[in-house]
């Protein structure tokens, strides 16, 4: 079935699921003006860090151990209730994607929380079927994806259905291009209440510049991918990033969150790399390389030990690992 976690047979010494998740980077919306039927429309990537992972086991009393333990807790009751079984699982948190800064990790969390429970019930796991019941894919059906299949991932927005946006594009991410991730820990992005207020408080977005954005992830984007063009890619991505960030720039503080991820992104623009921006709410942003090396290089002209964090990721072409007890 499309969008299932495919099965592993490796099996957990002590009787665990383990589940290991990428988190991914949302480049931007196609479509926010509506005016044809579907709302929204996402661009985004799946990357192999920061990455979370956990494993469950069944147990007498149900327990959480780790980071976001609070959080894991509504996501096992939730899976629960939908799987028609008990909480009775005792949930470890090795790690966790970053909260709040334009990674998904709440998609992520959940999916990860959920799958765990569905191999320990001996049940096939979707994401799409449990997306009402976890809260997750209301307006990107990116995160969806990236856990299950990773890659650059294009889905067609929301229709009056109110179901999972439909995936229309998924390619493969060139394996020599690097993501220089430029993380701010000291801030968090728009999100919860903020993040409803500001999709019901903004003006509705102009349909000639949602035209604009589709038109380049089509005959832009998605082309330069497939071809393994870097600039081409680079320049279409930080056109949305334009268009995207100025709308929500009053929600926001401007076109970026962070200050001080502005003046990197800022530097980034002069030395004339053609893609960069800021996922989703961030505060984190991005830059895209075509190497190795050249992501190391402009980490090394960056990094002078203020505030910010850079981190050089790949793009991941696989979902989430879940492996165990079947």
């Amino acid at each position: 079935m499309l969008g299932e976690v495919p099965e592993r047979n490796e099996v957990a010494a002590d009787g665990a699921v383990r589940v290991e998740a990428p988190a991914r980077l949302h480049f931007g919306f196609l479509d926010l003006h509506g005016g044809l039927g579907r709302r929204f429309g996402s661009i985004g990537l799946a990357i192999d860090a920061p990455s979370l992972a956990l494993s469950a086991r069944r147990a007498a009393r149900p327990s959480v151990e780790g980071p976001e333990a609070d959080r894991v807790r509504g996501y096992v009751r939730a899976a629960a209730a939908h799987l028609g079984r008990g909480e009775d699982v005792a949930v470890t948190v090795e790690r966790v994607i970053p909260a709040h800064a334009g990674f998904g990790s709440g998609t992520q969390l959940a999916l990860a929380v959920a799958a765990a429970m569905a191999r320990l019930s001996g049940e096939p796991f979707a994401p799409d079927a449990f997306a009402a019941t976890l809260d997750r894919g209301n307006r990107s059906g990116v995160g969806l994806r990236a856990f299950t299949e990773g890659g650059l991932i294009v889905d067609g927005g929301r229709g009056a259905d109110g179901g999972p946006p439909p995936v229309i594009a998924r390619l493969p991410y060139p394996e020599a291009w690097r993501i220089v991730l430029i993380l701010d820990p000291g801030m968090a992005g728009v999100h919860g209440t903020r993040e409803v207020e500001a999709f019901r408080d903004l003006p509705r977005f102009p349909e000639a510049q949602a035209a604009e954005i589709c038109r380049i992830a089509l005959m832009q984007v998605l082309p330069a991918v497939a071809l393994a063009e870097p600039q081409g890619f680079g320049a279409g991505i930080t056109r949305i990033q334009t268009l995207i960030g100025d709308h929500f720039a009053p929600h926001q503080g401007g076109r970026y969150a962070s200050a001080a991820v502005a003046e990197a992104l800022a530097s980034i623009a002069a030395q004339g790399v053609p893609g960069y921006g800021q996922s989703s709410w961030g505060p984190t942003g991005f830059a895209l390389m075509a190497s190795e090396a050249e992501a190391r290089a402009l980490v090394a002209g960056l990094d002078r030990g203020g505030p910010l964090r850079f981190v050089i990721a790949r793009g991941r072409n696989s979902g989430a690992s879940v492996t165990g007890p079947a």
